[in-house]
């Protein structure tokens, strides 16, 4: 490919963070209600809806070489990390990069040493997928954080599971990257699979199974039927890890078709086997939540390095599979224990867009001020022409237009989210949003109006109207925008754009498993508070060590103490779980 050598790894160890001594240009997050951003968004839902199957390469991938990767540590014991939506913004996506590179993290009483393998959930780019993007947001920083190890070391592992942003392309960038022999390592890691969906063996009789259902639609029969051949290979007493790359045991609460591809899986391939599924793991929801069953673990672990996804909105139980799902699997309720960050701290990050919202999409007060400048003037232009005079008649024409724009915008934004559930809900939120901005543009008129800046010469009313007014209304309307999104998010609506624009980088987490020689797995949910922003390039670190390490404190520490899921069938115990209402 044309590309292929973008980003090639710098002779030496950096000097300085600059992209020439990187190999890679160190990315800002995705100012997601950007003008450009938010056309480029309801364009994908779109296309991605209704051309999906037509970008599906997953069934090509029936020639791909089908392997089964085995991955054992020393004494018969394995430790494996996971991390999801990670490719974002650099201070981030990297902060949790650094720490999953380190050879041990120290967090409470727990020394727990880097994985031999790191599985990555989904979502490894933002906001879609190119080679360049994957080079500046994923590679490069992943990269910097263990570019080898040591002489004679055993290099780690790095899988790979696409999520909806990987897809935006059909997987074109996902498979050159992570399938195939065009690269077989990123830094220290090797890449070792062959497609998107991948089965790996793991010590004392546990198999990971990681799923691609192309952002909940389907799963194709070449991947039925790859999982089913390894499936049929399941030793005596198997144990099987489910990763998949969204929690639809959560979003099928409102979305019960979501959870059928899951659901399918587990009643036709696994089944069959007698094998227990004994945990699940997805990212897609940008923050960590523990949903405890009888004898499974639910476990969303997003917190890669995208923006904060709200805790605070959760359930306190959920039936899995969901009740309207018309299945023969048997029903359990699984009650959520443990959230992070907390309920009341994401309370608070949602209360907080008043100030995020501006700050972090600059360009969105100038596309609400520039349409509301236009507003103005389009009435303006009425109210001087005389009432019943046909220039009046005339310049009504581009007012309706307006109002047409206003309330067809705030309608669309209500229908970003592609839920089936509340659709009135949307249609009367986004009509009242429209309303509102009309409100605040016909007072904004008859301010302007009572100011002497109105009465000013031509062209200095103009310059005045297009600088002044067009600043404060722009204000003015992104913190209306704001007041709206906090109160949709209370009926489920526009949740996901309420945190996506306050573009909160903190509370990022990810999990370390260790599986014991006796079968016992261990979850250790790692959470950091704070991810780092500043950092310096150490040009005379060991070959091994990160290039990059941060002048900040980076703390690493136990979300809740270690989920135990003993090899016998019995319920899973988390001694002293955290309070899932904080």
């Amino acid at each position: 490919m044309a590309d292929e050598h973008v980003g090639s790894t710098p002779p030496h160890r950096p000097r300085d963070l600059t992209p020439a001594q990187l190999g890679f240009t160190p990315a800002k997050p995705v100012a997601w209600l950007s003008p450009v951003q938010l056309a480029g968004t309801g364009l994908r839902v779109a296309l991605s809806g209704i051309q999906g199957s037509y970008l599906d390469k997953r069934e090509l991938q029936g020639s791909f070489p089908d392997e089964v990767d085995r991955e054992a540590g020393p004494d018969g014991e394995l430790w494996i990390d996971f991390v999801a939506d990670l490719g974002d913004g650099f201070d981030a996506t990297y902060s949790v990069a650094y720490l999953l590179a380190q050879p041990r993290l120290t967090v409470g009483d727990h020394v727990l040493p880097r994985g031999r393998a790191l599985v990555l959930g989904g979502d490894e780019v933002y906001p879609t997928p190119s080679t360049q993007r994957y080079e500046d947001r994923l590679i490069g920083p992943y990269r910097a954080a263990l570019p080898s190890v040591p002489d004679g070391g055993d290099p780690p592992r790095m899988y790979a599971l696409p999520g909806n942003h990987d897809w935006y392309d059909g997987l074109t960038a996902f498979l050159r990257l992570f399938t195939g022999s065009r690269r077989t390592e990123i830094g220290g890691w090797h890449l070792p699979q062959n497609r998107s969906y991948f089965a790996v063996r793991l010590p004392a009789g546990w198999w990971l199974f990681a799923l691609d259902d192309q952002a909940s639609t389907y799963l194709d029969d070449p991947q039925l039927e790859y999982f089913t051949r390894v499936a049929a290979g399941f030793g005596p007493d198997p144990k099987v890890i489910i990763a998949s790359a969204s929690p639809t045991w959560v979003q099928g609460a409102d979305r019960p078709a979501v959870h059928e591809s899951l659901d399918y899986f587990l009643r036709t391939v696994i089944a069959p086997t007698g094998a227990r599924v004994r945990l699940m793991l997805s990212g897609d929801w940008h923050h960590y939540a523990r949903y405890s069953g009888p004898d499974r673990e639910l476990i969303t672990c997003g917190g890669g390095g995208a923006y904060l996804y709200p805790t605070h909105q959760l359930p306190e139980s959920i039936e899995v599979p969901p009740a309207p799902l018309q299945t023969s699997s048997p029903r359990e309720t699984y009650t959520l224990e443990s959230r992070f960050p907390g309920k009341r701290m994401s309370q608070a990050y949602a209360a907080s867009i008043f100030g995020r919202l501006p700050k972090h999409n600059p360009s969105f007060i100038a596309m609400v001020g520039a349409v509301h400048t236009a507003l103005l003037l389009a009435a303006d232009g009425v109210l001087s022409s005389g009432f019943g005079s046909p220039l009046q008649k005339f310049a009504l024409v581009p007012l309706f237009l307006l109002i047409a724009a206003v309330i067809a915008g705030t309608y669309a934004f209500a229908h970003l989210s592609d839920s089936l559930e509340g659709r009135h809900r949307r249609r009367v939120l986004g009509l009242l949003h429209g309303a509102a901005h009309l409100g605040l543009a016909a007072l904004g008129t008859w301010a302007w109006q009572e100011l002497p800046m109105h009465a000013w010469r031509w062209p200095w009313s103009l310059i005045a109207t297009l600088t002044v007014y067009g600043v404060v209304s722009g204000l003015a309307a992104t913190e209306l925008v704001a007041v709206y999104l906090l109160c949709a998010a209370r009926f489920g609506v526009n949740l996901n754009e309420l945190f996506s624009a306050s573009g909160i980088i903190d509370s990022k987490s990810f999990l370390r498993l260790h599986i014991a020689a006796d079968g016992t797995l261990t979850v250790y949910p790692i959470g950091v508070r704070r991810a780092a922003r500043r950092w310096r390039a150490d040009p005379d670190g060991e070959p091994h060590t990160s290039w990059i390490v941060p002048v900040d404190r980076l703390h690493a520490h136990l979300i809740e103490e270690p989920i135990v899921l003993a090899p016998a069938p019995a319920p899973a115990t988390s001694a002293g779980a955290a309070d899932p209402s904080r």
